[in-house]
């Protein structure tokens, strides 16, 4: 029960700080840097963080089989993941991108049955329609979702990042069971590293540095420090004891925590909308983690 509770905290903890993401990093790209160069620094900076610290705790040793399987999730989960959702996001619309990100549970569910013989259950489904019913309600209350020729390839770029971020989710689940977090992080985030660099490089190169403020310095350290070395360890973390649908069910937390964060911050307010969409989000939260029927 206790690491059923440490799990869920920690997935939950990794939710906010997305939720937080979107108030914070807004307005670094791309009016100081281009997605890309974004992405490269938080791989390589999360990278270099995720080796500095392993190096103080006890060492897994991989197994030689294992390292295709994490060469795999540096694939999905880092380099496909984010080029795909940043780039995606550059070519579409936030309401858009928020919709289709609902996808990620629904793949999750799908691919864990056939992947890793996690059962499909009535209650899951119920706790996933649920969720996707009350992120969907809040997001689209938000604004308008367009599906115009101007949007489809960004749109599409988001559907290839959320059945990336799936993939990723049930591939790196064996791993979470069988090592340490930290482990297998290191080496997720140097294979997406080696991934990103040919697609990220050049862009690097041709960045102005000295002109960003340091308002900005301080977004980009929280991207990097936050929302990717602290949210996908906490992710990962918490998938040494939930399913990759639970982990994935908690996405829809997320547009409902950035109205939080925005209610608090005096740039929203409270309404029976957003009061509705969460007791969804909560209750499909709820089907979702339940054991039994």
């Amino acid at each position: 029960m206790k690491k059923t509770i440490l799990a869920h905290l920690a997935v939950i903890g990794a939710n906010v700080i997305y939720g937080l993401n979107y108030v914070i990093a807004k307005g670094i790209m791309p009016e100081f840097l281009q997605p890309r160069v974004i992405i490269l620094m938080r791989v390589v900076g999360a990278s270099i963080i995720f080796w500095l610290v392993s190096s103080f705790f006890k060492q897994d040793k991989i197994d030689k089989k294992d390292f295709p399987r994490l060469m795999i999730a540096g694939l999905f989960g880092i380099a496909i993941n984010q080029i795909m959702f940043f780039e995606g996001l550059n070519l579409t619309t936030p309401i858009n991108a928020a919709i289709l990100m609902v996808a990620v549970p629904i793949l999750v569910l799908v691919l864990s049955h056939f992947l890793i013989g996690d059962r499909i259950s009535l209650q899951k489904i119920i706790g996933i329609a649920l969720g996707a019913s009350g992120a969907s309600y809040l997001i689209l209350y938000q604004g308008n979702i367009s599906f115009t020729s101007s949007t489809f390839v960004g749109n599409i770029f988001v559907l290839i990042n959320a059945a990336s971020y799936a993939t990723f989710l049930v591939i790196v689940k064996p791993l979470m069971k069988k090592y340490n977090a930290l482990t297998v992080m290191k080496w997720v985030f140097l294979f997406g590293t080696i991934f990103v660099i040919p697609f990220s490089a050049h862009l690097a190169y041709e960045a102005n540095f000295a002109a960003i403020p340091f308002d900005i310095w301080i977004s980009i350290a929280y991207v990097i420090i936050f929302t990717t070395v602290l949210a996908y360890f906490l992710n990962n973390f918490s998938l040494k004891t939930v399913s990759p649908t639970v982990n994935s069910a908690y996405i829809y937390l997320q547009p409902f925590l950035a109205s939080v964060v925005a209610i608090l911050a005096s740039k929203d307010e409270l309404t029976w909308t957003k009061i509705i969409a969460a007791v969804l989000i909560f209750l499909g939260v709820y089907f979702v983690s339940l054991k039994k029927a």
